[in-house]
């Protein structure tokens, strides 16, 4: 069965993720899409940056910021291997992003409903559309073996 919209997007965000991982940064990749292309792609950069913001969302929402001159990212889909934390989180809420969509979840700092959950409809003054789950095993089998090798 041929991949759906949703899992050619996270599969581009998995690449991202790939990246990071070969860079020793935590591997998690970001991608925005627009009108039905890419306009953004990121992954975790805290380790070469120095930066504690350096998440793949932050700067993937920056580059899409920029394509659309704007910081209102309306009528963007944001895809992500893991659940944004609550940084992130608040930043799609500010962007207005109006689509988040992650692969695995985050037990430990999860702002999408593993923790606490930041896109609870009402919160805020700006509601985000939040699908869970797009290829989440190959995700949470990446992050899984990067913590593993760290641990050697």
């Amino acid at each position: 069965m041929p991949d759906t919209p949703d899992e050619l997007c996270m599969r581009s965000a998995l690449l991202l993720a790939h990246t990071a991982a070969a860079e020793g940064e935590v591997p998690v990749g970001c991608v925005v899409v627009h009108d039905g292309r890419i306009i953004a792609r990121a992954y975790n950069q805290r380790e070469l940056l120095a930066d504690p913001t350096a998440h793949a969302e932050m700067i993937a929402l920056t580059q899409a910021a920029a394509a659309l001159g704007s910081w209102r990212l309306d009528g963007a889909s944001l895809y992500v291997t893991l659940e944004p934390c609550a940084m992130c989180a608040g930043a799609i809420i500010q962007a207005r992003v109006p689509r988040l969509v992650f692969a695995a979840a985050d037990p430990k700092a999860g702002a999408a409903g593993s923790v606490v959950d930041l896109f609870e409809p009402g919160l805020f003054n700006h509601d985000v559309e939040v699908v869970s789950g797009v290829l989440a095993a190959e995700a949470a089998s990446l992050l899984s073996a990067f913590f593993r090798n760290l641990r050697r």
